[in-house]
């Protein structure tokens, strides 16, 4: 028998035990993750991260900010969502932290705020910033969109659940709301809440805004991480409990892994002190 024969058959009979590289271990199938919020960089460098441990599985999204990602994954259009609170018919992963920070124009004299006053802040209590020590202007509110995690869970963190002023300026995008907080005349008078990654990019950029401390706590990546800056939120990824899908159990295995909780602090996300079970 030839060498090249004997390695031929070598291979075919490793094939057929599910030994050769026919049978490679991991994963296989596609995975779609939706979403609506910032996290999609985060998730797509993590997607791609994945893939290239896992050859056999690929992940496609369903992302845009008018997504209804809990719609898509109940529907089965999707496997897996990315959200800011749990629900009760379906499987909660979190994979990492996010703060919610307080974000005013550089030129806002005003020096720290407690959770109360961040409340009657944004529900239209407080209407000028000298009642905090500010300037002497009218405090002009830049809310949120309301599909949004990051929105869902600062007023349930709060207690305003529908106590945001109707006439409060509503804009989706992260960047529009600190140009926004930058550009208003006067320019200490726009306030908006933003998730600690937008908001650190953009001081650590030398954008004109400035992220006040809320209950003696700074807007922080450790003080989030160790619950001191209280305005948080979890990054979860959610699943059916029932049509179980191997690809996604992997892909959140991976997103809690040291590689995956690498990429997320990377990408401006909190990682977590412990990697709880998928």
């Amino acid at each position: 028998m030839s060498v090249r024969f004997a390695w031929i058959l070598a291979l075919a009979l490793l094939s057929f035990t599910g030994a050769g590289p026919s049978r490679a271990e991991g994963p296989a199938g596609q995975l779609v993750i939706t979403g609506n919020g910032p996290e999609q960089a985060a998730m797509e460098t993590l997607a791609r991260a994945f893939e290239k441990a896992n050859p056999r599985a690929y992940v496609d999204f369903i992302w845009h900010e008018n997504a209804k990602p809990l719609e898509l994954l109940r529907s089965g259009k999707a496997h897996a969502a990315v959200a800011g609170k749990e629900e009760p018919d379906l499987r909660a992963v979190q994979i990492a932290w996010d703060g919610i920070a307080i974000m005013v124009n550089l030129m806002n004299s005003t020096k720290e705020l407690t959770s109360a006053q961040v409340a009657d802040l944004f529900s239209g209590k407080i209407k000028e910033w000298s009642v905090l020590g500010g300037p002497d202007t009218r405090v002009l509110l830049i809310d949120r969109p309301q599909n949004s995690n990051v929105r869902d869970a600062f007023m349930r963190q709060l207690g305003i659940d529908g106590k945001i002023p109707s006439d409060a300026e509503v804009i989706k995008r992260d960047e529009k709301a600190i140009n926004k907080v930058v550009g208003t005349l006067p320019p200490h008078s726009a306030v908006t809440y933003i998730g600690m990654r937008s908001a650190l990019l953009a001081v650590s950029t030398g954008v004109a805004v400035r992220l006040l401390p809320v209950d003696k706590a700074e807007p922080e990546k450790p003080t989030v991480k160790d619950g001191r800056y209280k305005l948080r939120r979890p990054v979860l990824l959610l699943m059916p409990k029932q049509a179980l899908n191997p690809v996604a159990d992997a892909f959140a295995a991976f997103a809690l892994s040291p590689a995956g909780q690498a990429i997320l602090d990377r990408e401006g996300y909190v990682p977590l002190d412990s990697k709880p079970s998928p």
